[in-house]
């Protein structure tokens, strides 16, 4: 293998499919998740929004669902 490489005449190709790997949105969250979600990105030296993306991931395959319970207001 070469040293060093010359790439100044190197030509790239946009990739086609990278629109189709993730879409981005705006969503809220509390300030309280999102601290948290950062902080074990940094301990880890994972991107939080990295992080929160594996985690709701591994909901979508367990197919885990939020507990919810509305209670009325009275």
């Amino acid at each position: 293998m070469r040293k060093e490489y010359d790439l100044t005449k190197l030509k790239f190709k946009k990739n086609l499919y990278a629109k189709k790997l993730k879409k981005q949105i705006t969503i809220r969250l509390d300030e309280e998740i999102i601290n948290y979600f950062k902080g074990i990105g940094d301990e880890n030296d994972i991107p939080y929004q990295s992080l929160i993306n594996l985690y709701l991931r591994d909901c979508v395959k367990t197919k885990k669902k939020p507990f919810t319970k509305w209670v009325k207001a009275s």
